[in-house]
């Protein structure tokens, strides 16, 4: 199986998992998934979000999920329980396709280190 079918299977399964637990078996897209991999880095389950505290949930999901890649590295965790990421390395300018399939692979590593999909 090429890299590319490997990639397109595990990212199926994600969304299918995904899907079926948080959205009634409705198809979550990419920054639905996002959001929700930025509440499980947080913690906080059990509360309603703002529009501005749901904008900085993925961008901690994003920070998360590009970490092992060295764009983004931990820095600390405020008061309020919210984690904070520095910049270690801009990102290369990228098409909205490979935008697409960077986030994918890299939420489906996520789902393979917290052992959600093999």
């Amino acid at each position: 199986m090429s890299r590319d079918e490997q990639l397109k299977n595990r990212w199926d399964k994600v969304v299918q998992i995904l899907s079926n637990q948080f959205a009634e078996g409705d198809i979550l897209d990419l920054d639905a998934i996002i959001y929700l991999i930025g509440v499980q880095e947080l913690g906080q389950f059990k509360q309603a979000f703002k529009k501005d505290e749901k904008v900085n949930l993925m961008h901690i999901a994003i920070c998360r999920l590009l970490e092992p890649y060295g764009f983004y590295e931990f820095d600390f965790v405020d008061k309020d329980g919210w984690p904070h990421y520095k910049i270690k390395e801009e990102l290369p300018p990228l098409k909205a396709g490979e935008q697409s399939v960077l986030m994918k692979e890299a939420i489906v590593n996520y789902f393979l280190e917290k052992e959600v999909i093999e």
